[in-house]
């Protein structure tokens, strides 16, 4: 019953604690004491009601009442984690649901709380205590699109979702189209990339990347293996195939928000609803600046913003940073990039909060607010300044390729590998092929497509319908494939990493990128352990088993119980699962007339990659680990994030510096886009 109550109160988030969930088939009893003065009646008026008609109904104890005095932010204000005074209390509130001594007690005061604080604010909270205690590993966290469609779907698709919903039953009700194209014309060129930067599962990936690495709370929700450095590779990934992309739309790499007093080129208008205020996300008019914000619970000066940037790029130039006590820590070779991370993403792990600032997520919040700074005209925030939706706006891509500059200035430093930090002795990669799982495929031609797949609304449309409300919205999507690695042990039988990167061969005029550029834009593929026999090895491996990806049914997984699964589907009840890049993303779009790329291999020594973990339990959905980890263990690769790529390499272009190591290859390969959308069957 204590798994039941805690999943019934991620559902319906904007309606009290005590109203029917589960289709109307679930009920939780509270104890008098936790209804608000708004409902005092409310018992004998759900009795009077509904009576017994309820398949179950779960009391839930009485319990010491936690002191929320400390949550200021108001039930209908947007919440933001880039917010410091919001981030604090966030963290507050998680450590109240973390120290719940068990899952009764964690589902009382969640009810309890639910009912007298913002929602955004809860369900953020909420669901980083679920995700992180020891007790609620079976509980699904669902979507956060299936919980506040609002933030990814157009407006205008909830009046047609609430008319079907209140007069069509369940089962005759028809699946309601998301336009593709609704933010700008064709006149707005950034508006080629709408599809990537509205994708509902890459800004769902972003969200829940969030959660699993929050960067305030008890140390055991926040302190993990090389977080600052996944919070520098992730989003350095990101950015690197958002400039792909850019290339198969004929624009060029993303300009970085370097000068905070310049003005903004790229308008956005999110034409989004705000799921507490209900008022649309601001807009942002082309050419727009930035000022000062002295909102409530919000300053930041661009003075400020200055400063704290200025004294990071201090302190990579001396290989040093300044601790809370005036102690001088080392940015070495291997932990440097795992300390700015934390700075530049300030967490609780950061060496000083007051000197080097929170320049990520102040960055953030400027930018949300540009519209009404001093909260003159009670606007509320941009989609910038929302965890939910801040991948939707150009924006994002320019101050987040700003802070991969300054990850980069610091790499930029690093000595480059050395010949035995690359080499693997007495193994050789003797070719590589890609093929897409058709017979009449032709070999290293890799298709895209739009694909038309449906999400349900129906548990984020609060005092709304009972059943599922279908919405249809069109997406990228590739043809499964499949690579072929040839590789000759020359030695006795060994353990390898296959690490798979891809290059784009020339920028968006069709000129050759350097090498230096070229690096920095390798996307990680795939990365997973191979055991070599002597001799030849054939070495086989499908697009689905992506390190990076987790598959559809994840990204979009429903939110009743009728869809968890069999008790024994553990992989879909550990809600650890729900972190990792959107499969029907893993390849760029490509070009009609086919865009040509390098497909990179390389079989790496796993006596320099091991990880022994002290923690030898099963690993939980670990096949997002490049961007994801692994649940309470390490980072499952003792290289850094991004090797053999992170550091300069030796050699004028890519091809020289592969063969220079028997073990590495490339293989020239295009990836052809199809304008066709087909429907997900």
């Amino acid at each position: 019953m204590d798994k039941k109550a805690l999943e019934l109160l991620f559902q319906n988030p904007l309606e009290p604690s005590f109203t029917p969930r589960n289709n109307g088939k679930s009920i939780l009893d509270l104890p008098e004491s936790f209804y608000t003065d708004r409902f005092k009646d409310v018992p004998a008026e759900l009795e009077n009601r509904f009576g017994d008609n309820f398949d179950e109904r779960i009391p839930l104890r009485d319990i010491p009442k936690p002191n929320l005095s400390f949550v200021t932010i108001g039930l209908k204000e947007n919440f933001s984690i880039f917010n410091q005074n919001h981030k604090q209390q966030a963290g507050q509130l998680i450590k109240i649901f973390m120290d719940a001594p068990d899952r009764a007690t964690l589902a009382s005061l969640a009810a309890y709380c639910k009912d007298r604080i913002n929602p955004l604010l809860f369900h953020y909270c909420y669901s980083v205590a679920v995700e992180h205690r020891k007790d609620t590993q079976d509980i699904n966290i669902p979507s956060i699109v299936e919980s506040f469609p609002s933030s990814f779907i157009e407006p205008s698709v909830f009046s047609d979702a609430r008319e079907e919903g209140a007069l069509i039953r369940p089962g005759n009700r028809v699946t309601i189209d998301i336009p593709m194209n609704y933010t700008a014309s064709p006149r707005e060129q950034e508006q080629r990339l709408a599809y990537f930067r509205e994708d509902i599962g890459v800004n769902l990936h972003h969200w829940h990347w969030h959660l699993v690495y929050p960067a305030t709370g008890p140390d055991s929700v926040v302190n993990k293996d090389r977080r600052g450095e996944l919070f520098f590779y992730m989003h350095q990934q990101i950015i690197a195939r958002y400039n792909i992309e850019r290339f198969c739309n004929n624009l060029p790499t993303v300009k970085p928000l370097v000068n905070l007093r310049a003005s903004i080129v790229e308008g956005y208008f999110p034409k989004i609803l705000s799921s507490t205020s209900n008022r649309t996300y601001a807009g942002r008019l082309r050419n727009a600046t930035l000022q000062d914000l002295n909102r409530p619970q919000s300053t930041t000066s661009l003075g400020e913003m200055e400063r704290w940037r200025d004294r990071i790029m201090l302190a990579i130039d001396q290989r040093m940073v300044t601790n809370s006590q005036g102690q001088q820590i080392p940015l070495d070779d291997y932990k440097g990039i795992d300390i700015l991370g934390n700075i530049l993403e300030r967490s609780d792990l950061t060496p000083n909060a007051q000197l080097y600032g929170d320049y990520h997520g102040a960055g953030h919040d400027l930018i949300g607010f540009h519209h009404d700074p001093d909260n003159r005209y009670l606007e509320d925030m941009g989609v910038m300044a929302d965890l939910a939706t801040t991948m939707r706006d150009p924006a994002f891509y320019r101050w987040h390729s700003h802070i991969d500059n300054i990850f980069r200035k610091y790499k930029e430093l690093l000595t480059p590998y050395p010949a035995q930090q690359l080499s693997f002795d007495n193994v050789q990669v003797n070719g590589i092929d890609v093929k897409i799982a058709s017979s009449k495929a032709k070999p290293n031609t890799l298709l895209t497509y739009w694909q038309k797949s449906d999400v349900d609304l129906a548990a984020g449309l609060d005092f709304g319908p009972t059943g599922n409300v279908y919405a249809k919205f069109t997406h990228l999507q590739h043809a499964p494939f499949e690579y072929t690695i040839n590789v000759n042990n020359n030695g006795a039988g060994r353990r390898g990493t296959a690490r798979i990167y891809l290059i784009p061969k020339s920028d968006e005029r069709g000129s050759p990128l350097s090498l230096n550029d070229a690096r920095w834009l390798a996307l990680e593929m795939d990365k997973f352990t191979v055991t070599l026999q002597p001799g030849p090895n054939t070495i086989k491996r499908r697009s689905d088993q992506a390190s990076l990806t987790i598959p559809f049914e994840r990204t979009f997984r429903r939110v009743g119980t009728a869809d968890q699964g069999p008790e024994g589907n553990v992989r879909d009840t550990f809600r650890f699962c729900g972190c990792g890049w959107p499969q029907h993303m893993l390849l760029p779009k490509g070009t009609a007339d086919g865009m040509p790329f390098d497909l990179f291999v390389m079989i790496s020594d796993f006596n320099g990659d091991e990880v022994r973990q002290s923690n030898t339990a099963p690993d939980v959905c670990g096949d997002a680990a490049s961007f994801c980890g692994l649940k309470d263990k390490f980072w499952p690769d003792k290289r850094s994030m991004g090797y053999p790529f992170d550091r300069r390499l030796e050699g004028t272009n890519f091809q020289e510096f592969t063969n220079t190591y028997g073990n590495m290859a490339m293989k020239g390969i295009v990836i052809k886009f199809n304008d066709t959308i087909v429907d997900r069957v």
